[in-house]
Formats: structure tokens, sequence, C-alpha cells
């Protein structure tokens, strides 16, 4: 019997890379008025690339989106000469609008259905905040990398997860886009396993998702064909 439902976020619900390219835009625009050494040095792509600069020098916050991106700007502020940066104001102009994301169309209907008759959660490596987004109120709890302190696919958030739902892992289908982070993480975890691949692309090996779909609306066929 499958009990609860696990999705990914990012990529998954919603396309995240124009979302976080337009918050770096904003992000940079409030930077040239506030701190405008900041980005005379840097481009908006430079500003993030300084979290991989981070991550060299600590790699254990490398889970944690939010400690990342503050860290590089804080690095970018030092090497462009301020003493003094309010680093959680700038951090809040990108947060903002990093939520400002649009869910695909087949999004909120099929979690309204979903979540009518299986407990839903969310798993996610980002950041995002499902309040600001207007979700929260269709999931039983999310968690993230900064809460659990690892990413996917290390098996603490999906361990984590069965304690909150008080289920055994195969009575968890868990759905996402990243093979990897995904599909593996909660397959060695002992879900269910559903590959959101919305825009046709090859699997590059290993074992794969126990389904595949390419829109949300798929989901309640594949979830209704299991429990035949």
């Amino acid at each position: 019997m499958i009990k609860a439902i696990t999705f990914d976020l990012d990529d998954t619900l919603w396309d995240i890379w124009p979302v976080v390219e337009r918050a770096e835009r904003l992000l940079h625009d409030w930077l040239i008025t506030h701190y405008p050494r900041i980005p005379e040095q840097f481009t908006p792509l430079e500003l993030r690339e300084l979290s991989q600069e981070v991550i060299a020098t600590c790699p254990e916050i490398a889970h944690d989106r939010t400690r990342l991106r503050k860290e590089a700007l804080w690095l970018a502020a030092r090497r462009a000469d301020y003493v003094e940066f309010d680093v959680e104001s700038a951090f809040a102009v990108f947060f903002i609008a990093r939520n400002a994301v649009e869910p695909f169309a087949d999004v909120q209907p099929a979690l309204e259905r979903l979540a009518r008759r299986y407990t839903l959660a969310s798993l996610s490596n980002g950041n995002a905040d499902l309040r600001l987004i207007g979700l929260h109120n269709l999931f039983a709890f999310s968690l993230n990398a900064i809460d659990v302190g690892a990413a996917k696919p290390a098996p603490l958030m999906f361990e984590q997860a069965c304690q909150r739902l008080a289920a055994r892992p195969e009575q968890v289908v868990h759905v996402g886009d990243d093979p990897e982070h995904d599909v593996f993480g909660a397959a060695q975890a002992g879900f269910r396993t559903v590959w959101v691949n919305r825009t046709g692309r090859d699997w590059l090996g290993g074992q794969p998702a126990d389904a595949e779909i390419t829109a949300l609306a798929e989901l309640e066929q594949v979830l209704t064909s299991w429990e035949r």
C-alpha cells in the first residue's frame, strides 16, 4: 500500500534556473545602489561562482545553499574592500526573487487531487520556501538539505521523511527530476521512484526509475497501476 508521496521541488514542480538568474540580476542591481564596488568587480554569474571557492575552503557547508550564498557575498564584499556589509538585506533581495516561481501548469491540480488520497511531503536540496510560493498547504511537511544537514542522494533526508510519515520505505513514492539525487537516492533508501522527464532526456545509465512521466498529471495513473 502506498501511504505517501515525496516530491523534489526545483525543476520538478517548476523551472528554477530562469528564476535564479533573474534573482541574481535583481541582487546585482541592489548591489549597484548599496555596494557599487562589488558589481564593478563581479558579474552576477561570477558572484554565484564564488560559492565554489567557499566550498573548497568549507566543504562542510556544501549542502547549505543559503549559507553558501551568504558566504559568497561576504567574500565578494571583502574583495571589494568593504569592511561592513549587510549580507542579510542582500540575501533577502535574492531569496524573495528566488521564490517567485511559477509552477508548471499541471502541478497544483495534480497535487490537490493527490493530497486527497495520500500524505504529501517535499524533499529538496535547495532552499525554496513553499509558504512564499503558495503551495505549503498541500504538503504535510517539507525537508531540505539545510534542515537535515545532508543533501540527496545521501540517505538521511529519506530516512527522516519515513520517520515523519510513520511509514516504511516501500510505502513511499519519491518523485523527482534528477537521476542521481532523486531516483538513485530514493531507490537506495527503499522508496519507489518516479522520474519526471519533461524534456525527453535520455537515461544516463544505471538502475532506472520504477516509472517515468513527462507531466505530473500522469502520476495518478502510475500509482493506480501499482495499487491494483
